[in-house]
């Protein structure tokens, strides 16, 4: 008997496998099945970089150069404080205008008493301004400035009080109403009465503040 024939078109397994599906290069029932390709022809590599050529840097900095660790703002500084020579000033300033309205009354209760006028304490009037006001503000230009004007008002005030003591007397009213009604008489008075030595006293009060300004300076 012949043997059958092998249809010509039919490919060959080179290697004994059945064909699978059309596959001539397909395994057989058994085989192990190839490995599924990562896509990665270079195998396992390192994660992709994050953008930081620097690596790993520590956190952004929080504005603190100081390093506070709660990240808070520092406080603010405190206002420094006022100058030393702008308190003397005003220190100054106002004991120069106290110890001119004292002196100023002392003045007057003295020149009421005696019912006559005593130039002389017009000095010390001034001395007595100047002395205080450089004592406790010390003795810089604007203070004695201001003992110097504030001793004229207070010999010219004071004078206008031992004026008004001394009609008050004579009328026989008080002296609140004569140097409160009547302030426009006093000082017509007093202007009346006035000559060149009161002036000059004046003047000289003036100087005596400025001279005990620099005394206590």
């Amino acid at each position: 008997m012949s043997q059958p024939v092998q249809p010509p078109n039919q490919p060959q397994q080179p290697y004994g496998g059945q064909p699978v599906d059309g596959n001539p290069y397909a395994a057989g029932p058994g085989a192990a099945a190839p490995a599924t390709p990562t896509g990665n022809p270079y195998g396992d590599q390192p994660p992709a970089p994050t953008g930081n050529p620097y690596g790993d840097q520590p956190p952004a900095s929080t504005g603190n150069p100081f390093g506070n660790p709660q990240g808070r703002p520092a406080p603010f500084a405190p206002a420094p404080p006022a100058s030393p020579v702008r308190n003397g000033l005003a220190l100054g300033v106002l004991v120069a205008l106290g110890a001119a309205i004292v002196a100023s009354i002392l003045y007057g209760v003295l020149l009421g008493s005696i019912e006559r006028e005593f130039g002389y304490a017009a000095i010390g009037v001034g001395f007595l301004v100047g002395f205080a006001a450089a004592k406790l503000g010390g003795a810089n230009p604007v203070t004695i400035a201001a003992a110097a004007v504030f001793s004229v008002g207070a010999i010219y005030f004071g004078q206008l009080i031992g004026y008004a003591m001394v009609m008050s007397d004579a009328a026989q009213v008080s002296f609140s109403e004569v140097f409160l009604d009547h302030f426009d008489t006093v000082t017509r008075v007093w202007k009346e009465d006035a000559d060149f030595m009161r002036y000059l006293f004046i003047a000289l009060g003036a100087i005596a503040a400025i001279g005990g300004a620099k005394k206590a300076g």
